[in-house]
């Protein structure tokens, strides 16, 4: 790890390393102010060895505000918390930068009430609004914007400043002939549609002063009809710096709206996948060059590094998910890595439903706060091996508990195991698997094939039990006793081999039915996919599956059909309800398999709960849900014994 542990210089800031925690929104902020929240999350990342903490975007102007909980950076009262965040991560060592940012078109007028500015009246895919087009006397008043934040940083006591020219940033916006259709000097050819992040830069440099660094962050490839190409964005990054106008260039793919599948990929999305990127603008400018795109380990950002792909290796998911990357990188400490699944459903998708930022594989995301020591060591019998029961045992372990997890299979990893057995699931696994190695490393003496009894439990007389015992799937009333019909489950384990023409019913909405249907499909099944809801897997969109997922449907030929209910199946005939037309229709098929709502496991809870032990309950035998509630229940239990 040569490349990735040295120092690096960076204009005139030092880095310890050359791992980068970028910016990302948190959704922390509250009535516009970064928060201590702010400042214990990224002070974590610095104490956990990152080379480079960015802060999240600062708005540069009150009139643009594209969700609720943005850092008003043009407020003056934001500099006390910028401050707070600056100095906590300052406390580690490592130096900070704040992003700042205008995101023009890609903005929301129903929290300001007054029309969103763009370059021209372009809509933005996502927002759907048509922005008035900015007029000069504008453009100086926003570029001034950017220099009063700037100011602003500094005098909070930031290393330097990033400028947005990326997923969602009006500078973006200016850049690409996609939604810059001006005929003055701010549009036509790249000479001029570059105009307005010049002048932005040249602001904030003299804003900023000496002794601070100023970066860029340009998308590489917006993905869109007409948009910004590698090749354009060469030239930009070329221009730039060879203007002097900034001290190094962070690359990204995409934009935040109709391509950002490709701005935080899904799991599917193999790692590295932007490196091209980032190698042809080094290969063109003369300063450093952040790259992005997926790095889960060391090894990979050091193949980077090494390749001469980029100069940094920014890495966001892979420091949420754990907090202590960079260290465990720098100390050769690979292996107890905890790693990032790919998943996105508690950091995009709870960001995209305006909650605060979390992380499946770590619940304490945005919670940073050291383990508290218990009153007394207690002997902690933990009962099943999926994510809420490993991870009530690893928490409990660590805070020195003696802990014993019981497991009824022959290994660990519950329902996890079973569903990462699907196409392009396998990346849950590592969070199965590195629970399992945390609860080894923290002394947990765990028994699989172990089948708990009440009177089992009540033998071993433990301090306090937690039962994390999952769910059962449960039959559909229309089903009666058809044996055609089986749950998706049954598929994944090779209980059931349908064959034929199979009906998948998607009454979940998440990966399990479209994931059972691309493995039927992919077996020479004729696979048709049927949901009461107006989308088929609607929540795929919250992840950023969506795009993978219709691309390899029609590629399979899966037919997709929406806003019916199953009612009835006698034989291979099933009928189903068109429900806003009432209208029945019917299919001939030969198997029927569902994704459906599972029922709690909890028999043994009813068993133990007014037996005078201690008895807790975590993840889906407390009700059924996903696994980021899984490890959060687990993480909350194994706290508080």
């Amino acid at each position: 790890m040569r490349h990735l542990t040295a120092p690096f210089r960076v204009g005139p800031v030092t880095l310890p390393n050359r791992i980068v925690f970028p910016a990302h929104l948190t959704n922390y902020a509250v009535d516009g102010r970064s928060t201590d929240r702010h400042a214990a999350y990224y002070a974590a990342r610095a104490a956990g060895g990152a080379g480079l903490v960015i802060t999240e975007e600062l708005a540069t102007d009150p009139a643009d505000r594209p969700y609720e909980k943005l850092v008003h950076g043009y407020d003056p009262a934001v500099l006390p918390g910028l401050r707070r965040v600056a100095d906590a991560v300052h406390a580690h060592g490592v130096p900070v930068f704040a992003q700042v940012n205008h995101n023009g078109g890609q903005s929301d007028s129903l929290h300001t009430r007054t029309p969103v500015t763009a370059p021209s009246p372009v809509p933005d895919p996502l927002f759907r609004e048509v922005p008035r087009e900015a007029t000069t006397a504008d453009i100086a008043r926003l570029v001034a914007g950017y220099a009063d934040v700037a100011a602003r940083c500094a005098a909070a006591g930031f290393d330097g400043v990033e400028v947005q020219g990326s997923q969602s940033a009006l500078a973006r916006q200016f850049l690409s002939r996609a939604t810059n259709r001006r005929t003055d000097r701010y549009g036509g050819p790249l000479e001029h549609r570059v105009r307005f992040l010049v002048e932005v830069l040249t602001a904030v440099r003299e804003a900023l002063g000496p002794g601070r660094a100023l970066g860029v962050r340009l998308a590489d490839e917006e993905g869109l009809d007409g948009g910004t190409t590698l090749e354009e964005a060469v030239a930009t990054a070329r221009l730039l710096t060879d203007r002097g106008l900034v001290d190094y260039v962070s690359t990204t793919v995409g934009v935040a709206t109709a391509t950002l599948d490709r701005v935080v990929p899904p799991m599917t999305t193999p790692p590295g996948y932007a490196r091209y990127l980032s190698a042809a603008v080094r290969a063109a400018v003369g300063v450093p060059v952040i790259g992005v795109g997926r790095f889960l380990t060391p090894a990979q950002a050091e193949q980077a590094l090494a390749a001469g792909d980029c100069d940094l290796v920014g890495a966001v998911r892979a420091q949420i998910a754990d907090p202590r990357f960079a260290a465990k990188a720098v100390g050769g400490r690979d292996g107890e890595i905890r790693r990032c699944l790919g998943c996105n459903s508690d950091c995009v998708g709870r960001v995209g439903l305006n909650r605060p930022l979390g992380c499946v594989v770590n619940p304490r995301a945005g919670r940073e706060a050291p383990l508290p020591l218990p009153r007394r060591r207690r002997r902690v019998l933990v009962i099943g091996g999926g994510p809420a029961g490993l991870r009530a045992a690893a928490t409990a372990a660590a805070r020195g508990h003696a802990v014993t997890l019981w497991e009824q299979a022959d290994r660990t990893g519950g329902a996890i195991r079973v569903a990462a057995s699907a196409p392009g699931r396998d990346g849950l696994r590592p969070l199965v698997d590195d629970l399992a190695a945390e609860c080894a490393r923290s002394g947990v003496a765990v028994r699989t094939g172990v089948r708990a009894t009440a009177e089992a439990v009540l033998a071993d007389a433990p301090d306090v039990v937690v039962l994390a015992t999952g769910a059962r799937p449960v039959r559909p009333e229309w089903a009666g006793t058809s044996a055609r019909v089986v749950d998706v489950r049954d598929v994944l384990t090779g209980a059931a081999q349908p064959t034929g023409a199979v009906l998948v019913v998607d009454d979940l909405g998440a990966a399990a039915a479209t994931s059972v249907a691309e493995l039927l499909a992919g077996r020479g099944c004729t696979v048709e996919v049927v949901t009461a809801a107006m989308v088929v897997g609607q929540d795929l969109g919250l992840t950023l599956d969506r795009p993978g997922w219709e691309r390899r449907a029609a590629a399979l030929d899966i037919r997709r059909t929406t806003e019916r209910l199953v009612t009835a199946v006698d034989g291979r005939t099933v009928r189903l309800l068109h429900h806003p037309t009432g209208a029945v229709e019917e299919r001939t098929v030969d198997r029927i398999v569902v994704a459906a709502p599972a029922r709690a496991d909890d028999e043994l809870w009813t068993a133990l709960r007014d037996s005078g032990l201690e008895v807790h309950r975590v993840g889906d035998c407390l009700a059924p849900r996903r696994a980021g509630a899984a490890t959060l229940d687990g993480d909350r239990v194994g706290r508080a014994v």
